[in-house]
């Protein structure tokens, strides 16, 4: 009996050990362990087999292992160790900490990830919260990230809990983490305190690095540098700072800007410059006391936009310093004044709206001061410019294009495109030529059923007289459709018709009905292939003072027909494909044409099969012709650039037709010759030659000679064009070349020399360095072109763009040609 109640005690005393799925509480720790152990008199206690502890106080820390010595108050905890500590609202996850529960102090050992408020994510190794102080505390590298993508690196930090405050040292800071490495900022701080709450800092050693392609250049590296910076509400201020857009690979940037201060007003979304140097390469250029401009983000905001320095041989140096207004969400308006030191001054005011549909741009120009060298106008010390475009996208549901456009060009000087060529007018309102203004309203309709468009015009010709520089065309119209589509062949339909007047008094009406009726290709078994067209033509006119239109009205139906054939011919040896296509077309009009003889027309053999090879709308070639043609092409096998192509062709007839176009040479029984050959030995040669020998074989009456020559960095083409007897008057040679040395040096020259004057219309030489920042070059102009208020100038211009701030062009030698 005894023995047994040995027994029995030793079994209390071993579940006394050991208390398996048992909660036990101490003064300062409550657990929740699987299986507990406890020894040294129960100061000592230890749970396995994972659990929790928690404290009267919010705190619950879970683990696999737990050790608890009662006399230190001290608890350690291994093995996915996870801390909520439910008053403060945080979460510490590590594999082994201690606890010391008198100092209210945790430390971790190894990799450590803290989560604050569910907004504040940190990871570090050995770390230390301190419960009284609300502090977390690594000496190890960094990384925290917030609920707004951004994130810190720091090599040590300090972050109090209660006022969201993180010191640290070695910093670096991502805008925008969630986006790609192009597209965010990042900031380096060598010391620095930054509340996480509203983004406020202070900092040593500043070091931004913007985005790269906040400038639309991704060789940019958009930079600024301080000594320190600071930001408080929604400013941040860089002291003593230097700004640059430069790619940080260059040694020394291209330019940069040095200020006292630069702040950024994000309220504003302004960069404002204090004691602001541009400096080139370091040496300063210019002091600003103090200038502004937008933040690279701002897509639209009101204030002064890059200014820019020109110098011009007839207006002197010029000073441009734009200012660009928002008027609403969909207007602004940029006010574009230039001062000029030869006492002109020039205004010009550009006006956007934008809608959905819509969108409409007008530029105003007015000079004062400007007085022209020629009579009539030399009294006029003012001119101006109105040039407008508005267009407006009716989006019907039926047709994949439904667009109306308006656009209108008026100045009071012939020469003002010429004088004022310059970058100051949009280039999608500027007129492209220089000798003649187009205003004109314009609709489009297309689907798939039908094409439409009506324009009115008015063509000013600003070379010509007053009583003769305007034709206008009110209105005209085209419309086209496709009747007829299967394996049998095509029909199309379409009528066009304007009404023009011009020369004061000549007046003329037509509309103009043409069908169109061609077969599919007929393939014989010998390989020949057949095609058929017949094409009718309704003309119905009415003129006034004019040579071909009647003053009475006028109806007219005129058919022609057309029989094409060709066969294909093809060898294959080892190195060479060679092809040979012989080929005709025999056509026949029964009716007359309007004596259109005195029309210039150039034919070639890209158009000499042509159905309106004569470029006449209302009328058909009269009479019966042959067309011969033959084109031979050898092409290697191995490389596609190599190969040899030879296109001949000429017109046979039956009678001479006296209405043809003389220049084209159709109107005789036998016309020219046309020819034109293309020899590419590779990619880096091309001989390009258009010929057109009369029909004795004596004269060669035009010619067309081109060639490209390229080699490694070096290109140059020559072009060179003759037009002799019937088809007209001209002889002039063209040269270009160009050397690229590397990326950033070049070389480009051009010149053109009129051989029939025997006088070299223009040089042109430009030397240009250029990196993705700055470009500075050397051009050298001469031209011998003179028009009214334009006279013959040799000018040498220097030229440097700092990209994105400005561009100055300064002459070093001026015109030779004026006393």
């Amino acid at each position: 009996m005894k023995n047994n109640f040995k027994f029995l005690s030793l079994i209390v005393f071993f579940f006394l050990l050991i208390l398996p799925d048992k909660l036990f509480s101490f003064e300062n720790f409550n657990f929740d362990i699987t299986q507990i152990e406890i020894s040294e008199n129960g100061n000592m206690f230890k749970g396995v087999k994972r659990g929790s502890a928690s404290t009267k106080d919010g705190l619950i820390i879970t683990a696999d292992y737990f050790e608890y010595n009662k006399i230190t108050n001290i608890l350690k905890a291994k093995g996915n160790v996870k801390i909520v500590d439910n008053i403060k609202d945080h979460i510490i996850l590590a594999e082994d900490i201690t606890y010391l529960r008198n100092s209210e102090k945790i430390f971790t050992k190894g990799t450590t990830e803290a989560v604050i408020e569910s907004k504040y994510n940190f990871k570090s190794k050995n770390v230390i919260y301190s419960r009284l102080e609300g502090e977390l505390t690594s000496l190890n590298k960094t990384i925290v990230k917030d609920d707004q993508f951004t994130s810190y690196s720091l090599s040590e930090f300090k972050y109090n809990i209660n006022k969201n405050l993180l010191n640290g040292s070695q910093i670096e800071v991502i805008s925008d983490f969630s986006k790609s490495e192009k597209d965010r900022d990042l900031y380096f701080f060598e010391n620095g305190i930054f509340n996480l709450q509203d983004k406020e800092f202070v900092a040593s050693d500043t070091k931004l690095f913007l985005k790269k392609n906040i400038f639309d250049v991704e060789e940019n590296d958009p930079r600024i540098f301080g000594v320190s910076s600071e930001k408080k509400g929604n400013i941040t201020t860089i002291n003593k700072a230097v700004f640059t857009s430069c790619n940080s690979d260059e040694k020394c940037p291209s330019w940069s800007i040095t200020s006292n201060k630069i702040k950024h007003d994000l309220d504003k979304k302004q960069l404002i410059y204090d004691d602001a140097i541009l400096k080139i390469y370091e040496l300063p250029i210019l002091y600003f006391p103090k200038f502004f401009h937008p933040d690279p983000s701002v897509k639209r905001q009101s204030g002064f936009l890059t200014p820019q320095i020109n110098d011009s041989e007839i207006l002197g140096t010029s000073i441009h310093i734009p200012y660009f207004h928002v008027v609403s969400e969909d207007k602004d308006l940029t006010f574009k004044p230039t001062v000029f030191d030869s006492n002109i001054y020039m205004i010009n005011n550009e006006y956007r709206q934008e809608s959905k549909n819509s969108s409409f741009i007008a530029d105003f120009g007015h000079t004062r001061g400007f007085k022209s060298s020629l009579g009539e106008y030399n009294k006029k010390n003012s001119i101006s410019h109105l040039f407008s475009k508005f267009t407006h996208d009716f989006n019907l549901d039926d047709f994949s294009n439904s667009k109306l456009e308006i656009n209108f060009e008026k100045l009071n000087n012939d020469t003002y495109l010429k004088i004022f060529d310059t970058n100051l007018i949009d280039k999608k309102i500027k007129p492209s030529n220089q000798d003649m203004l187009t205003s004109n309203i314009k609709i489009d309709l297309d689907n798939e059923i039908y094409n439409f468009s009506s324009n009115i015009y008015m063509y000013e010709n600003l070379s010509g007289t007053n009583s003769d520089r305007f034709q206008y065309i009110f209105p005209s119209y085209n419309f086209s459709t496709q009747l007829l589509s299967n394996k049998f062949g095509l029909i199309y339909f379409d009528s066009q018709g304007d009404n023009s007047l011009q020369n004061t008094n000549n007046l003329k009406t037509s509309v103009i009905n043409n069908i169109e009726m061609l077969t599919s290709d007929i393939i014989t078994k010998n390989g020949l292939i057949n095609n058929f067209g017949i094409y009718f033509k309704n003309t119905n006119t009415l003129g006034k003072n004019d040579t071909n239109y009647k003053n009475s009205p006028q109806s007219e139906f005129k058919n022609i027909f057309n029989y094409e054939a060709s066969i294909p011919l093809t060898k294959l040896n080892q190195n060479y494909y060679n092809y040979i296509i012989p080929k005709i077309s025999l056509r026949m009009n029964p009716n007359e044409m309007k004596d259109y003889s005195l029309n210039q027309s150039l034919i070639d053999t890209s158009n000499v099969f042509s159905i309106n090879r004569i470029g006449v709308s209302d009328s058909f070639e009269p009479g019966k012709s042959l067309t011969i043609g033959l084109d031979y092409k050898k092409e290697s096998v191995k490389d596609i650039n190599k190969y040899f192509d030879l296109k001949l062709a000429t017109v046979l007839r039956d009678k001479n037709e006296n209405t043809i176009p003389l220049s084209s040479s159709l109107n005789t029984k036998s016309s020219n010759l046309f020819g034109s050959t293309t020899y590419s030995l590779s990619d880096n040669f091309l001989i390009d030659y258009n010929f057109s020998i009369d029909n004795n074989f004596k004269n060669i009456e035009y010619n067309n000679f081109e060639t490209q020559f390229k080699f490694s960095k070096f290109l140059t083409k020559f072009n060179f064009i003759e037009e002799n007897g019937k088809i007209g008057s001209a002889n002039s040679i063209e040269n270009t070349t160009e050397i690229n040395f590397n990326k950033n040096n070049f070389i480009y020259f051009n010149t053109r020399r009129n051989r029939e004057t025997s006088l070299t219309e223009y040089y042109d030489l430009i030397y240009e360095y250029k990196n993705d920042c700055l470009s500075a070059g050397i051009k050298y102009k001469k031209t011998y072109y003179e028009d009214r208020d334009v006279l013959p100038n040799e000018d040498l211009l220097f030229t440097i763009t700092l990209f994105p701030l400005t561009t100055y062009e300064q002459r070093v030698e001026q015109n030779l040609y004026r006393n």
